[in-house]
């Protein structure tokens, strides 16, 4: 069994307790010990990296991922390609993200109905490099609703009627999705200083997706903007809910009830992007789109410093997948955490880490670093509690472990060196 022991390292342990000087030893694929306080590990058959005073920390997770979006312009443009390119661009797209430090991701849909699932299973046969996968459908709307493009071949089923979702839902469950993404909201009356949004899916459609993933043991995540679709959510039983934008306080009292099982992913990466970087990748932004975008921001940062003081669990995924949204941008949430929701380093550390093992469904076992944990591991030149924003630079990750194995192996300079057992 491969050991490795990591020394000299400044663990970030995920649980969002102040870091220590450390050492880490991995055996195999779990987190075999931990020793702080100048404690030395015996561990005479391990590969010893020497840290030299880099942080070591959980992978993280991307609780709003949509890997088979490649970063179109366009809502129509996302399945432009054809099924088996859209499959060879998405397992880039994999190994970006893991390039980044995100070892986990939360499918938040698919752009067909097979992507995820390839993709996933790809992963974990070892076929490519990429997270840990939990793979959606794509998403299910209504007549009407936001994703009915007109398109035949989209990024959306169009199903109305509880029996409609139900049969969806069954037969998503028989090819191996793990998710099942639908969206109770749709783009309402709309103004530059007042955010508005319908609520599309009746109560009974909902219902009859939740009855489904509780008899196969699936995960239902829902793009939820209004306060009514909220509401419908969080009372039928939806586990992840994106966006949350126009939550009113019943939503919100709501939310906080039920904070040990549901999760919000804000999804702030397109309004962020569009008006930080839309110029940068060649988007058109309006006086118009500028201020609803600045609303929105607004409006969302306020409700999720809420939610975050309720203690509901508030995780880091923002859309990326768009040309103004790019993939590989993703640990800028944690920055946005930070400068716009009030969270502190280590709260939006503990967001991506610890509450992503969590949304993944491996609770105690991933995105922390204690023993017996899975040794998904970030070396990281510096300390993101002291500036977060180099989470951001993929330069920075001295090593990138995945269940045990170096998807990044650490540079020569931090002392690799084999032991020989006595």
């Amino acid at each position: 069994m491969t050991e490795t022991l990591f020394i000299n390292v400044n663990v970030i342990d995920g649980t969002g307790t102040a870091p220590f000087s450390g050492q880490v030893l991995v055996k195999g694929n779990r987190i075999a010990d931990v020793a702080r306080d100048g404690a030395v590990i015996d561990a005479s058959n391990a590969v010893v990296i020497d840290g030299a005073g880099a942080s070591l920390m959980p992978g993280m997770t991307d609780a709003h991922g949509h890997l088979s979006f490649l970063n179109s312009a366009t809502l129509e443009g996302i399945t432009d390609l054809s099924p088996e390119r859209l499959v060879l661009e998405t397992a880039k797209n994999a190994k970006l993200l893991l390039d980044h430090g995100f070892t986990s991701m939360f499918s938040g849909s698919s752009a067909r109905d097979n992507t995820d699932i390839a993709i996933r299973d790809a992963i974990n046969a070892g076929d490519i490099p990429g997270p840990r996968l939990k793979a959606a459908t794509r998403q299910m709307t209504v007549t009407g609703g936001f994703g009915d493009i007109g398109k035949t071949d989209a990024y959306s089923i169009v199903l109305n009627g509880p029996q409609e979702f139900r049969n969806a839902c069954r037969e998503a469950a028989r090819i191996g999705v793990d998710t099942f993404k639908i969206v109770p909201s749709a783009p309402g009356s709309v103004g530059a200083d007042v955010l508005a949004e319908d609520t599309a899916m009746t109560d009974e459609e909902v219902a009859a997706v939740c009855e489904v993933a509780r008899q196969r043991n699936r995960n239902v995540a829902a793009h939820a903007r209004s306060a009514d679709a909220v509401k419908m959510c969080v009372r039928n039983g939806v586990q992840v809910i994106y966006h949350a934008t126009l939550a009113d306080e019943e939503a919100t009292d709501m939310l906080e009830a039920r904070k040990d099982s549901v999760f919000v992913a804000p999804a702030m990466g397109l309004p962020y992007g569009r008006l930080k970087d839309g110029e940068k990748y060649g988007v058109t932004t309006s006086d118009y789109m500028r201020a609803r975008a600045e609303k929105e921001i607004e409006t969302v940062s306020a409700k999720m410093a809420e939610l975050k003081g309720r203690g509901v669990r508030v995780l880091p995924g923002g859309d990326y997948g768009f040309k103004w949204n790019p993939h590989g941008r993703n640990a800028r949430d944690l920055f946005m955490f930070v400068e716009l929701f009030g969270f502190s380093p280590l709260e939006a550390v503990r967001a991506a880490t610890q509450h992503g093992g969590e949304i993944m469904g491996m609770a105690g076992e991933l995105g922390i670093v204690t023993q017996g944990a899975y040794a998904d591991l970030l070396l990281v030149d510096g300390d993101p509690v002291a500036d977060i924003a180099i989470l951001q630079d993929r330069d920075r990750f001295l090593a990138i472990m995945k269940d045990g194995e170096f998807h990044k192996s650490p540079p020569e300079d931090r002392a690799q060196i084999q032991v020989a057992a006595e």
